[in-house]
């Protein structure tokens, strides 16, 4: 019985440490992705603004 609750108690910390990692690569991921759109959305207003004055 002394395994099992050992072996429980482990399983939660690791589980909490794994769950930190996920929550800060979704976060990484999500700053990349903003940083992108930003990036590229001002690319494309500029094209399309000098495809509108060209027509």
């Amino acid at each position: 019985m002394q395994k099992y609750i050992s072996k429980l108690r482990g399983s939660r910390t690791e589980r909490g440490a794994t769950a930190v990692e996920y929550g800060l690569m979704v976060a990484l991921i999500a700053i990349v992705i903003i940083a992108a759109v930003v990036l590229l959305g001002n690319n494309l207003s500029s094209l399309f603004n000098s495809a509108a004055t060209s027509i």
